[in-house]
């Protein structure tokens, strides 16, 4: 028993060759298609927004918007202490 591979297409393009004309038929077939997939698209029914980390944040946490961050706050007075190492200094 011989076997040979399957081929999906009957006539595979050549290089440089020019495609086929479709016949009306063909061309009714496309058309159709086009607007069973439109339709089909139509069905499908809109989803809401979803959150995958509201159990991790808390009903409350998404409901609130995110607040602004602040700016730190800087001293305009040097800082004079001691070190880690026990020592003071002047500044």
């Amino acid at each position: 028993m011989t076997v040979w591979p399957a081929l999906a297409q009957d006539h595979m393009q050549k290089y440089r060759e020019e495609p086929a004309e479709k016949t009306p038929a063909q061309l009714e077939a496309d058309k159709q298609a086009a607007r069973a997939y439109q339709r089909s698209l139509n069905a499908v029914p809109d989803q809401k927004q979803s959150d995958p980390w509201g159990i991790a944040r808390g009903d409350d946490a998404a409901k609130k918007p995110a607040a602004a961050a602040k700016p730190a706050m800087k001293s305009s007075k040097a800082k004079t202490g001691t070190t880690s190492s026990g020592g003071t200094t002047n500044q």
